[in-house]
């Protein structure tokens, strides 16, 4: 069945300084490719608006609003006539934004939480985003993290269905391409505190250790850093250079933000987008992990830059390789956008199922009063 499907998310028109763009675009390219009607709705910021990067869709349509007067003025209607309205996690005034689609909406509300284990660590603190007191109005919440984490927010924050949905990677923009390797090791992410340190201990300290060998570090926003010589800085890679990024390294660096490193099971997209290009990846550890690839086979994971110059230094390349092809075939088997629009579709239909149990176990008023007298 074809669904009209609304989503309002942080950015879908540029990948600047985020990891939402390009899985918004591989999953509501997947969405439009199964018949939906899908549009994006995101809020026009300058730092968006000066690096866009995203081809008009054919499929599928976005629009831009100025502010919450503006969403609810031009898109009222459309929110109010969807069959599915989700909103993400980081979009601008996002609280009052979920107030306001829970309220209006008539359709299925979902709330997509691309940032689960930051939302968590958060919510007693107060966030900008979402509320402890929202989820509960959503029909579905959808979370980035696995592992018990869907429990936990029926559990204890009252959700009615959770459920979750990785992200993944477009697998006709994210393959191999012939290059000649130019670095031993590269690393592809926004600048990050929480990163930070252990992009120095397993890329700059094995650079450093490792001088006759090459590096490289592309990503956005990262403050003035005294980098060794043999470490190449790009400042910001659109994602249609991505896999010819990918490809001119012989191991690419996969490094987790602390609080997703520390509640496991949250593979970031940049994981997927690296397997589906067959590059092989060298990761730090953390839990679930082998959900999405088998350490040793798919993946190899490190705990110190001594682990790292040991794999650049002495792996055969013909292991090396072996990785990376098992790795992609891996991605088109469990975890392309295909799969995440079908998941998402039995979410959805779970979702509606259960709003009607509930609406034929709710009783009337006038049976409520026939049950009182």
């Amino acid at each position: 069945m074809t669904l009209s499907i609304v989503v309002i998310g942080l950015s879908v028109t540029s990948s600047w300084g985020n990891g939402h763009a390009t899985t918004y675009r591989a999953l509501i390219e997947a969405l439009a490719q199964r018949d939906h009607r899908v549009t994006f709705l995101e809020r026009d910021m300058p730092w968006y608006r000066e690096h866009r990067d995203l081809a008009k869709p054919s499929t599928w349509s976005v629009e831009l609003y100025q502010s919450l007067p503006d969403l609810a003025f031009r898109f009222g209607k459309t929110i109010s006539i969807a069959d599915v309205v989700i909103v993400g996690s980081y979009v601008p005034d996002g609280i009052a934004v979920a107030d306001w689609v829970t309220t209006n909406a008539r359709g299925i509300t979902a709330f997509y939480d691309i940032d689960t284990p930051v939302t968590l660590a958060g919510l007693d603190r107060g966030l900008p985003y979402l509320s402890a007191a929202l989820i509960p109005r959503f029909d579905l919440y959808l979370s980035f993290t696995a592992g018990d984490v869907p429990k936990v927010v029926e559990t204890e924050y009252g959700s009615p269905l959770a459920r979750v949905l990785h992200c993944s990677a477009d697998i006709d923009v994210y393959r191999g391409q012939q290059s000649e390797p130019k670095w031993q090791l590269g690393y592809l992410g926004t600048y990050s505190p929480d990163r930070q340190d252990s992009v120095e201990r397993l890329l700059v300290a094995p650079a450093r250790a490792a001088p006759d060998l090459q590096f490289v570090v592309a990503g956005s926003q990262y403050p003035a850093i005294e980098w060794p010589e043999n470490v190449a800085r790009i400042d910001h890679l659109a994602p249609s250079r991505h896999a010819a990024f990918y490809s001119e390294q012989r191991f690419t660096l996969n490094i987790t933000r602390a609080d997703m490193r520390a509640l496991g099971f949250s593979p970031s997209v940049r994981l997927f987008e690296a397997a589906a290009c067959g590059t092989p990846i060298i990761s730090d550890r953390w839990p679930g992990i082998e959900t999405i690839l088998e350490p040793g086979a798919e993946i190899l994971l490190v705990d110190d830059s001594g682990d790292v110059v040991e794999i650049l230094r002495n792996m055969p390349d013909e292991r090396r390789q072996s990785i990376g092809a098992r790795a992609r075939r891996r991605i088109l088997a469990d975890h392309t956008p295909a799969h995440r629009a079908r998941q998402l579709e039995f979410y959805l239909q779970e979702a509606t199922a259960q709003r009607r149990s509930k609406s034929v176990n709710r009783p009337s008023v006038r049976s409520k009063q026939a049950a009182e007298i």
